[in-house]
């Protein structure tokens, strides 16, 4: 099963990469929103009018000197979700023209069917992670890297995107294979992506928010995932406290990753069905 999920991921990758057209605007993407984002959401200008901009940003937003800086992490989580909800189009598309029902008839595990979506979906989003984060880096203003900033807590804050990603890979690449038309597909990744956003802290800290939202943003998976990547990416090494905050927030990560995979692996199986 292995070989064969491999050659169906290197197949994946390999007409992404020689498509620069599928390449560049998920970089672009992220490009924009930290330029655009970074900027119009901006409080820096309006806690400068009240006690000063550089105690109450940092104050605010998790000890973050720069908005850039905290919002970083959830320009990589939004690149991680849409890129995941829309990368199954692809899959539906070789329902509609026939290469999924030969793949279905020839000896190939389902498994692998289905693992092969997941994984190609899950390098793309990193490149475009790790292309994000070294763009966020270049910003004026922009990422600001703690001294004790190193390999391994560059390695934390993905290991907590490689988490949400292979949730958010496992449902989506589901539901890519269940649905039969790229218009359905469409409508209820829209109907998804927009509240997973923005009932989660990627743009501002959940405190902001009214009780109930700040319910839901709590366990939200891209809310951990958040807290996670910027406990590391604001403080670098971490104290006892923060390593167990950012311990409980991988936790998290890995069980939701694990019952998404299940659930989608149940699901798939019985949408992987010759026509």
């Amino acid at each position: 099963m292995i070989s064969e999920t491999l050659a169906l991921t290197f197949r994946a990758l390999k007409k992404w990469v020689r498509n620069p057209a599928s390449v560049m605007p998920g970089l672009f993407t992220a490009m924009f929103y930290l330029f655009l984002f970074g900027n119009s959401f901006n409080p820096t200008a309006l806690l400068s009018q009240s006690t000063g901009a550089s105690t109450s940003l940092p104050t605010s937003f998790g000890g973050a000197p720069t908005y850039i800086t905290y919002l970083t992490s959830g320009v990589i989580c939004v690149i991680l979700v849409f890129n995941m909800a829309f990368g199954g189009i692809d899959l539906v598309l070789d329902r509609q023209l026939g290469y999924l029902n030969s793949l279905l008839t020839a000896p190939i595990p389902r498994a692998a069917i289905f693992l092969s979506g997941v994984a190609q979906n899950l390098v793309k989003v990193l490149i475009l992670a790790v292309l994000t984060f070294v763009v966020a880096l270049f910003i004026p203003n922009g990422l600001k890297l703690p001294g004790s900033f190193s390999i391994i807590s560059f390695l934390g804050v993905f290991l907590a995107f490689v988490l949400l990603g292979l949730g958010l890979s496992f449902i989506f690449t589901a539901l890519a294979l269940t649905v039969r038309s790229i218009d359905s597909l469409v409508a209820i990744v829209n109907f998804l992506t927009l509240p997973i956003m923005f009932m989660s802290n990627t743009f501002f800290p959940a405190s902001s928010f009214p009780s109930w939202l700040m319910d839901i943003a709590n366990v939200n998976p891209v809310t951990k995932a958040n807290d996670a990547a910027r406990l590391l990416i604001v403080n670098g090494s971490l104290s006892s406290s923060q390593l167990a905050t950012y311990g409980w927030d991988v936790a998290y990560l890995t069980v939701f990753a694990s019952l998404l995979g299940m659930l989608g692996y149940l699901a798939a199986r019985r949408a992987l069905r010759p026509e």
